[in-house]
């Protein structure tokens, strides 16, 4: 039943335009951008490229949600950007579809075995692309959807520990490549097991939510994930923050989660739940790995945790 009503509320959204997708059409030869422009503008928002150099540029830079991609052009062929786009995670998930003169099948078989999803023959017919182009965004939907939803906690509602792992990774080589600072934040419910021994599991998970909550909305920024670590443990990355910002927002958090005010009878902290946190953070072009970075902030929690829990420390 529970998988019906999930597949019913895909469904529904994936129906649910006024959506305008992103098309990104690239030809070396400027009446072909305008002739698939003309079709495609009234449904879609198009940009156009004249070089595979500027396409891998725009698809980098604001990622389009399918590719329409000439086969052959100076310099940088249609296969090869292909090719360069899936070794990017950035662009490694956009459909690409082929539009070219080529009609051997040959051809054919090397644009699919790149990774595009399909293949239009020059002079191509509007009826055509237009529903290709459509269906190919509709699954492009679907599948987003699903992935959106791999990345969501079951219980609280905010991104996993796969979401936070693979954002960490991207977001400290953003930070680094653009010299600029990250902080990243831990953050524990103290005595959480006295917790659930005291009050039982479907109390813990109700708590574990409320603090859930309170992490989401003391994330002000759209830059910033606030997500689930592990069992009691939660985590904050916050690009482009310095460490006295860091420490300002884990000191609000952990006040925001005091004043709750949620009782916790079995705890020798404070009589209702509180939580310790331990940051770090990189300055800018500072080297770390995100492990070297989590066993700051790690080691950060623990001497939180040893110097009494209910306070933030810094590594």
């Amino acid at each position: 039943m529970e998988q019906r009503r999930e597949l019913e509320r895909g469904r529904r959204a994936a129906e649910a335009p006024p959506w305008r997708a992103r098309v990104l059409v690239v030809d070396d030869v400027p009446t072909n951008i305008r002739l698939l422009a003309r079709v495609l503008a009234p449904e879609h928002d198009v940009v156009a490229a004249t070089s595979g150099a500027e396409a891998l540029r725009l698809a980098e830079l604001q990622p389009p949600d399918l590719i329409l991609l000439d086969v052959e052009m100076p310099g940088m062929d249609g296969y090869a950007v292909c090719r360069r786009l899936k070794e990017s995670s950035a662009t490694a998930t956009i459909p690409v579809i082929f539009v070219t003169a080529r009609t051997d099948e040959a051809d054919e078989v090397e644009g699919l075995s790149l990774g595009a999803v399909d293949y239009i023959t020059k002079p191509f017919r509007e009826a055509i692309v237009k529903a290709r182009v459509r269906t190919h965004l509709e699954l492009k939907r679907y599948r987003d959807l699903l992935q959106d939803r791999s990345y969501i906690d079951g219980l609280t509602g905010v991104p996993n520990r796969r979401r936070f792992d693979e954002f960490l990774a991207r977001a400290l080589a953003g930070a680094q490549r653009g010299l600029t600072p990250i902080g990243l934040l831990l953050i524990d419910v103290d005595h959480f097991k006295a917790y659930n021994d005291s009050l039982g599991h479907l109390a813990g998970d109700e708590a574990l939510r409320r603090v859930a909550a309170e992490l989401a909305r003391g994330s002000r920024r759209e830059t910033d994930l606030p997500a689930r670590y592990g069992g009691e443990e939660f985590a904050l990355v916050m690009p482009g923050t310095d460490a006295d910002f860091a420490e300002a927002a884990a000191e609000r958090l952990r006040q925001r989660v005091q004043e709750l005010a949620l009782p916790h009878p079995a705890s020798p902290t404070a009589d209702c739940v509180t939580v310790s946190i331990g940051l770090a953070c990189l300055g800018a072009g500072e080297p770390a790995t995100p492990a070297e970075l989590i066993d700051r902030a790690d080691r950060a929690l623990y001497r939180a945790k040893k110097d009494g829990r209910n306070r933030v420390r810094s590594g």
